[in-house]
C-alpha cells in the first residue's frame, strides 16, 4: 500500500505529463489499461490477504514483506515511461548520504506499517478493512495542513468528518461480519491498527512531500519512483530480518502443508498478492505519465470505494445496518475530496493560462 499513497505529493503541486505523440485511442487504451491494473491491482490484493488469512495462513510478518517484495517490478515503469527532460534541474542534488538517511528511515516507518496494515486484514472482514483505509484520506487532509501549510476547505473538512463518522460507526459495530474465530477484543484490535496504520503513512506523506519541497526542490516521475523503489527496498530487508527475527519463519512450511488448498496454492497466493500490489502501482505511474497526477489520485480513491464491494462478492461479507450507512458515508466522503481536488485543478489551469496570457509569448503553455 505504497505508491498509490504518493499520488497527492504530486496531485498538490499540479504535476502533469501526458503523451502528446500517442494517436487519441491508442492514448485512451494506455489511460483505461492503466486504471485496471490500478483498480483490479489493489482489489485483488486486499482480496487475496484476505484468502491466505482464510485458508489457514497466519504469519503477519510473510503477509507484511508480499506488500513491497515484488519492488522490481517498478523497474519496468521507470525504464520505458521515463522522460528525457527530468534529469535537468537548476537546483544542486542533495548529498547522498542525506538521501540514504531518509531512504532509511522512511524504509523502516513503512515496514512498520504495512505490519499494521496486516493485523488489520487479520482480523478483519475485507470489506471493513477497506473502509476504515479509507480514513487515509482524512488523515492526509489533517497532516497537509499542519505540516505542509495546505488550505482546509469547507470541502475538505467535510470529507474530514465523513470519513470520521463512517470509521467511527465500523468500530462501534457489534462485529458480526468478523472472520471466523476472530474474538471481540481481536476485532477492535483489528480495527485499531488498520486506522493506524492509515494515520501512520498519511504522516510519512506529509513527511515525504516535506523532502521533495525542501530537500529534493522537485517533483518529478522518476524523483517519485527514486523514493518508492528504495524506501520498498529497505521496507522489505526490515521485513525479512523481522520474519527471521521472530521466528515465524519456522511456521512456513507447517503453514504450507496445513493450507485449505494445498501447497502450490499456498505459494501461488503469496506471489499474486506481491505482484498485484505492484501491478496497482504500476497503473498508478502509468496514469501520472499518461494523464495527470489529479487523474491518478482520482482512481486511487476511487479504487478504495471498488473493494468493499469486490469483497462482497467474493467472500460474501455480511451487511448490516451500520456497514451500509459507513459505506454511504465513505462514499461521500470520496466524492468531497474528489470534487475539491477537481477545483483545485481547474484553479491550476486557471493559473497557468493567465500566466501563459501575460508573457505575451508564440510558446505553447
Amino acid at each position: 500500500m505504497v505508491l498509490q499513497n504518493l499520488v497527492p505529493i504530486l496531485a498538490d503541486h499540479g504535476y502533469h505529463r501526458p503523451l502528446y505523440n500517442l494517436k487519441r485511442s491508442h492514448w485512451w487504451t494506455v489511460v483505461v489499461f492503466n486504471i485496471l491494473f490500478l483498480i483490479v491491482g489493489q482489489a485483488v490484493a486486499v482480496l487475496l490477504g484476505r484468502f491466505y488469512y482464510d485458508k489457514g495462513g497466519n504469519s503477519k510478518w510473510m503477509a507484511t514483506l508480499v506488500q513491497t517484495a515484488a519492488f522490481p517490478l517498478l523497474f519496468i515503469p521507470y525504464l520505458f515511461l521515463r522522460s528525457p527532460d527530468e534529469s535537468t534541474s537548476l537546483s544542486a542534488p542533495p548529498s547522498t548520504r542525506l538521501m540514504i538517511i531518509i531512504y532509511i528511515v522512511v524504509g523502516v516507518i513503512i515496514a512498520g506499517d504495512n505490519m499494521l496494515y496486516s493485523i488489520g486484514l487479520l482480523y478483519l472482514s475485507a470489506s471493513t478493512y477497506s473502509l476504515i483505509c479509507a480514513t487515509q484520506l482524512a488523515f492526509n487532509a489533517v497532516f497537509a495542513f499542519f505540516i505542509n501549510r495546505q488550505k482546509f476547505t469547507v470541502l475538505i473538512l467535510n470529507s474530514v468528518i465523513i470519513l470520521s463518522l463512517s470509521a467511527a460507526l465500523l468500530a462501534t459495530n457489534d462485529g458480526s461480519d468478523k472472520p471466523s474465530g476472530v474474538s471481540r477484543s481481536e476485532y477492535f484490535l483489528g480495527v485499531f491498527t488498520t486506522l493506524a496504520a492509515s494515520a501512520l503513512y498519511s504522516l510519512v506523506l506529509s513527511l515525504m512531500q516535506l523532502t521533495f519541497e525542501k530537500v529534493l526542490k522537485k517533483e518529478t516521475f522518476s524523483v517519485v519512483l527514486d523514493m518508492q523503489i528504495y524506501t520498498s527496498i529497505v521496507a522489505t530487508c526490515v521485513t525479512v530480518v523481522g520474519l527471521f527475527a521472530s521466528g515465524e519463519w519456522r511456521t512456513i512450511r507447517g503453514e504450507m502443508d496445513s493450507f485449505g488448498n494445498g501447497e502450490v496454492s499456498y505459494i501461488m497466493t503469496l506471489v499474486w498478492t506481491a505482484v498485484a500490489w505492484q501491478i496497482c502501482s504500476v497503473g498508478v505511474v502509468g496514469l501520472i505519465f499518461v494523464v495527470s497526477s489529479l487523474f491518478s489520485n482520482v482512481i486511487s480513491t476511487l479504487s478504495l470505494a471498488v473493494t468493499p464491494i469486490a469483497s462482497l462478492v467474493v467472500f460474501h461479507d455480511k451487511m448490516n445496518g451500520a456497514k451500509i450507512i459507513a459505506m454511504l458515508l465513505a462514499f461521500w466522503g470520496f466524492a468531497s475530496y474528489i470534487y475539491q481536488n477537481y477545483l483545485d485543478d481547474l484553479e491550476v489551469r486557471k493559473n497557468q493560462t493567465e500566466s501563459c496570457d501575460a508573457t505575451n509569448t508564440s510558446d505553447p503553455c
